[in-house]
């Protein structure tokens, strides 16, 4: 039976993959049942209406990635441009995003986790969907991450659908301190437990989703729904040190700039930060952030100018040098199987999805992934995302997975864990405890070197789980969010 290490957003998931784990499973089901719990408690930052992308190391196979992320709806008749509306938010030092019916994409991550349950998993699907199950019967207080954002958009974002303010607030129209309770979103899961993640996108289920939106105004269509696909991918594999790392490929960017930014790392720290190392990692995050804002938010084929960007930092490292709201689950056993997961609902368009309990997203509506406009896209369209979840297998025997959540911060919060791990000699808990930086609007006039004093939930919310070459069990979650961590030997 394998030995599981899992690191999860919240005590309640940790405690699904614990669960799961003890009952036999490996590290694919540990980390699937831990997101679905975060899908249920991680109000505001993800829901079953959302996209993801999951990164799988096998034990005796390459890695891939499945592609869970968002579509461009609008396979129906309704023109695109409405039910939409901005809102300005003083979180994330102040973020415009687009909300309303018309800001909901088509969701994808539940349909991810099936198809990597198929490849990998070990135990029945509806015994991964169980705690998630038990955690919205029983009722759930918002977790810490949870509560801090919505501390910002309750009213803003979820407080114009009659069926969020209830489900949110209480008697006086403040955040509510009391457990929240949706007896739509338990039938949900049981139906998502019979029926398998199709339930949401070609049953009964779909429908309703689909036809709530519409009658509101929105574009998310039955039929598209019904047309999405996971995409299964090879990983996108970097090599530093004696470690084989492997990240999300194009047409996400998260992944390519994650890649990136290691590889112009060049073996760097040799321990902690020096001035100096700090010195280059700026300039690596203006090269390649940088790159994005020009360059990969703007091609029509990011695969081609992710591998030519690429290409030219294995090629001259002198010369590109020179030019929000998500949650993560990592999870690896001794049968040297490691999984990352990383989802988002978005800023969430604030729409409850009438009899379903699911929280719809508005991933239409991150104006920094849609450069193209809040409709711009052709119905099926791949959208952009910052996200990365990573694998990793070392020399030795040792895998690894590990992520985050955290916007545009995504990639640097990783990098910087990656490189003072594997390249500084750093423990795990040591390398995510450690302060970050982040180059806001990088290469831009208004460009902002932002370095973290006391942590924040700003600068992301690592996760790692590692097991050594002797089955040793390591993990280690972020104390910038209430990250909660789990080492399962085996069945008790």
């Amino acid at each position: 039976m394998a030995q599981v290490a899992l690191a999860a957003p919240n005590e309640a998931a940790a405690a699904a993959g614990e669960r799961v784990a003890l009952a036999g499973g490996n590290a694919v089901d540990a980390a699937l049942a831990a997101t679905l719990v975060t899908m249920v408690n991680e109000v505001g930052l993800v829901s079953l209406s959302s996209g993801g992308f999951v990164t799988v190391q096998p034990p005796d196979a390459t890695p891939y990635t499945v592609d869970g992320w968002m579509d461009m709806p609008g396979r129906g008749s309704r023109p695109p441009g409405g039910g939409t509306w901005d809102v300005v938010t003083e979180y994330g030092d102040g973020v415009t995003t687009t909300i309303g019916p018309g800001s909901v994409a088509v969701h994808g991550s539940v349909a991810a986790f099936g198809e990597v349950h198929a490849r990998d998993g070990r135990l029945p699907w509806r015994d991964l969907v169980a705690p998630a199950i038990e955690v919205a019967r029983g009722g759930f207080r918002l977790s810490r991450a949870s509560r801090y954002y919505l501390d910002h958009v309750h009213l803003d974002i979820y407080g114009w659908d009659e069926g969020s303010r209830a489900a949110l607030h209480d008697r006086d129209g403040e955040l509510t301190r009391g457990p929240v309770v949706l007896p739509d979103l338990v039938t949900t899961l049981h139906q998502l437990a019979d029926e398998g993640p199709a339930a949401l996108h070609t049953g009964d289920l779909a429908r309703r989703i689909a036809g709530d939106v519409l009658a509101r105004g929105g574009l998310l269509h039955a039929d598209d729904l019904a047309a999405y696909a996971p995409v299964v991918r090879p990983s996108l594999a970097t090599r530093i040190g004696r470690w084989t790392l492997a990240t999300t490929p194009p047409p996400s960017v998260g992944g390519v700039c994650v890649a990136a930014m290691l590889r112009l790392l060049e073996d760097r720290p040799h321990g902690p930060w020096t001035p100096d190392d700090l010195d280059h990692l700026v300039r690596v995050q203006r090269a390649v952030l940088g790159h994005r804002l020009d360059v990969l938010d703007h091609t029509d084929d990011v695969a081609a100018a992710a591998a030519a960007f690429l290409a030219l930092v294995d090629r001259d490292h002198l010369a590109v040098l020179e030019s929000g709201s998500t949650a993560h689950v990592s999870a690896a056993d001794s049968d040297g199987l490691a999984c990352s997961v990383t989802v988002s609902s978005g800023y969430g368009s604030g729409l409850l999805a009438e009899g379903t309990g699911i929280w719809l997203n508005n991933c239409l509506g991150e104006q920094e992934l849609n450069p193209r406009g809040l409709h711009g896209s052709a119905p099926g369209t791949r959208l952009l995302s910052n996200m990365a979840p990573t694998v990793g297998r070392h020399d030795d025997g040792s895998v690894l997975a590990i992520g985050s959540p955290g916007a545009d911060r995504i990639t640097t919060a990783v990098t910087q864990v990656l490189a003072l791990f594997v390249s500084g000699g750093l423990s795990l808990r040591d390398a995510i405890d450690h302060p970050r930086l982040h180059l806001h609007r990088a290469g831009r006039p208004h460009e902002q070197l932002k370095q973290e004093g006391e942590p924040t939930m700003y600068f992301g919310g690592v996760g790692a789980a590692l097991v050594g070459p002797d089955g040793r069990l390591d993990a280690a979650a972020d104390p910038r969010r209430e990250g909660a961590v789990r080492l399962v030997a085996g069945p008790g």
